[in-house]
């Protein structure tokens, strides 16, 4: 089965795959049918895959003779997507079950179904190591073992582990050789149910690190949407519940910020038809049926509703401030939010180098992004240009066209605006100048406009995790300076005390806190690129090289030396896009592996005209690519054939053999 993903954001993803009875677009909520007992049809309010379970079929003579018959989709009427579980849930509760892993497995097949389930052992939460991993040997075995015997059953394999993380690791590891097409992630169901949501990441990073970035992922027993945000972000594509109808028949509502209660109600919660047509007095005068069914379908609508807002945020590349807005409903739910600072480095690997929106600190869990993190590892790319150093604080963006010379002096007029560790030295002309901000600390003049240190805003009064923040970004930024000057604002704003910093009282000479447009791209090219690529790119003298601006905006735009194009710089976002000058330049100073894309023999003439890369013909690639950088393809004797622009991360292009990884530009002055 072949999965495709269309959209990036954090890890989650907006993919489709396809099976015998259609296209299934993920992130997906597959409702739970009951068979034999549904009265909601969930296909009306927008389901396109629904789960059942197999047992329950089999269990039951007339189900399993029309099943038989028949087929499972005339069974439960549903004419799309449908995936059956094994017989696990039952197994969780009962202790044991009368049919075989290879029997369930067949007996699914026979029926009909989509996508069956091998029978795991759903190991609960908390239990002892011992049985965890007697639990895992037989899951693990089972996985295989229905992977021997499936025929052309879409097949699901379940990570279990209990609440260990490494053997949840083991388990994805050894499943994930078998090659299955979706891997659900069991036995969560009580980590849910006890709000253990800090312990619930656990399960899920540990499962998703061991797993395959080529197959979806499924959260078992996840349905309530005030979960779903925080899910997708993990990296799950689908999750299944009976949720939906669980809750009405206690006249429960479901939110995606948490669940109401019919008999607390005055008005009700939405405006899906449902709470459009009917009010909290109108439900309660009903019987208990028609109000459960009622109650479901609102569930259902808004469930599906945030599986589409969920989509929409991806797009937008707004996945975490959404999850930062639903993890605040409920504090167990925030403990799993920061619970996810922890993998900080899982969630770079995979989160786009650019995206479409900016980026909006809605608390100090925002300083836990992705984002950030990349943020502080390309600023060591930039490298001192002088012992000297001037921090101001922040303005509009982007910086430079604000921070001049009179803003400095604005502040300069007074004696007692800087802090030094160094009052011997007054003359700061020739200083690098860099800005304190949050939510990325410590910002080069240079790279203001880059995405998306301009592309960003926070609060104006700054809570003490970010106060902190701040601290600990220019006390590991000035040590690769000698004399250091810090704006008085600066360490009132943010409550600054910096061991061996006290307030200077003389006339300082001052640098301009400007940056020309030469040493502005070598700034952007090192950071971008790496350490010495803008001396790589441009040289060292700026008369040889022609800038073109754009006369709307006066952004760069164009760069030459000569007649040749060295690279343009993408408005939206600063990046600098290689042209022929430049792919060749930067190929011969970065060592391989460095941004390179090896392909294989076979399509080195395709790439040479042009013609985009797919995964299938990648050999390997530079681990710190991710989605949307510039990169170089090259063949196996490290030739440069062609660049262009990744379409996927690394691990992403490493695991998946479909789909296009790389965007080709096509030469424009190289001899074929």
């Amino acid at each position: 089965m072949d999965f495709e993903i269309k959209y990036k954001d954090a890890m989650g993803r907006i993919g489709k795959f396809k099976t015998p009875h259609g296209t299934v677009t993920t992130p997906a909520l597959m409702p739970v049918v009951h068979p034999g007992k549904q009265t909601i049809d969930v296909e009306k309010l927008g389901a396109e895959i629904v789960i059942t379970n197999s047992y329950i079929i089999y269990k039951n003579e007339e189900l399993k003779k029309k099943a038989l018959e028949e087929g499972v989709h005339s069974l439960i009427n549903f004419p799309h997507t449908i995936e059956t579980d094994s017989g696990s849930f039952q197994l969780s509760v009962y202790g044991d079950i009368d049919i075989s892993n290879e029997e369930v497995i067949k007996f699914q097949e026979a029926i009909k179904t989509d996508i069956g389930t091998s029978l795991d052992i759903p190991t609960a939460p908390y239990v002892s190591r011992e049985q965890a991993e007697e639990d895992l040997e037989i899951t693990i075995q089972r996985a295989k073992e229905a992977m021997d015997v499936r025929e052309d059953l879409i097949l699901n394999s379940v990570v279990q582990g209990s609440t260990y993380p490494d053997l949840r690791l083991k388990c994805a590891q050894e499943i994930a050789k078998n090659d299955a097409d979706i891997y659900p992630i069991g036995a969560v169901v009580p980590l849910m149910e006890m709000y253990r949501y800090a312990d619930l990441v656990d399960a899920v990073m540990y499962s998703i690190r061991g797993l395959p970035e080529d197959k979806p992922r499924h959260l078992m027993g996840a349905g309530h949407p005030m979960v779903f945000a925080l899910a997708v972000a993990m990296g799950c594509d689908l999750f299944d519940s009976a949720a939906y109808v669980l809750y009405a028949n206690k006249n429960r509502f479901m939110m995606p910020d948490g669940t109401l209660r019919l008999e607390d109600l005055v008005e009700m919660p939405c405006s899906c038809r449902v709470c459009s047509e009917y009010t909290p007095d109108d439900l309660r005068a009903m019987d208990q049926e028609e109000r459960t069914k009622l109650i479901a379908e609102h569930n259902l609508r808004v469930s599906f509703a945030e599986i589409r807002r969920i989509r929409q945020a991806i797009v937008d590349g707004e996945l975490m401030k959404l999850v930062e807005l639903r993890c605040r409903a409920h504090p167990f739910l925030l403990d799993g939010l920061r619970q996810l600072k922890m993998y900080q480095e899982d969630m770079e690997k995979l989160n786009p180098s650019s995206k479409k929106s900016a980026f909006f600190y809605t608390g100090e869990e925002s300083l836990s992004r992705p984002e950030v993190l990349r943020h502080k590892k390309q600023l060591e790319n930039i490298k001192p240009e002088s012992e000297n150093l001037i921090i101001l604080p922040h303005t509009r963006k982007p910086y430079t066209k604000y921070l001049n010379k009179e803003y400095i002096k604005k502040y300069t007029q007074k004696i007692a605006s800087y802090y030094t560790n160094n009052k011997e030295v007054l003359d700061y002309r020739g200083a690098d100048v860099v800005v304190a901000d949050i939510p990325f600390g410590i910002i080069p003049l240079g790279v203001d406009e880059f995405y998306p240190l301009a592309q960003n805003e926070s609060p104006s009064i700054h809570d003490e995790t970010s106060k902190q923040f701040i601290k600990d970004a220019i006390e590991t930024y000035i040590t690769k300076y000698e004399n250091v000057l810090i704006h008085k604002k600066i360490i009132e704003k943010f409550d600054l005390e910096i061991d061996g910093f006290e307030i200077i009282e003389d006339e300082l000479q001052l640098a301009d806190a400007k940056i020309s447009d030469f040493d502005r791209l070598r700034q952007i090219a090192d950071y971008q690129f790496g350490s010495g690529c803008g001396e790589a790119l441009f040289g060292c003298d700026p008369d040889k090289i022609k800038i073109e601006k754009s006369r709307k905006t006066g952004k760069i735009r164009h760069v030459f030396e000569g007649n040749e194009n060295i690279v343009n710089m993408r408005a939206n976002d600063g990046f600098l896009i290689l042209s022929d000058l430049g792919a060749i330049r930067l190929h011969e100073y970065l060592d391989a592996p460095q941004k390179r894309v090896v392909i294989t023999r076979d399509v080195e003439e395709y790439a040479l005209k042009g013609k985009s890369v797919f995964n299938k013909f990648v050999i390997s690639c530079d681990e710190d690519i991710r989605r949307n950088d510039e990169v170089l393809i090259v063949n196996e004797d490290d030739e440069l054939l062609a660049f262009g622009k990744s379409l996927l991360a690394s691990y992403e292009i490493n695991d998946f053999n479909s789909a296009q990884a790389i965007k080709t530009r096509k030469w424009k002055n190289k001899k074929q």
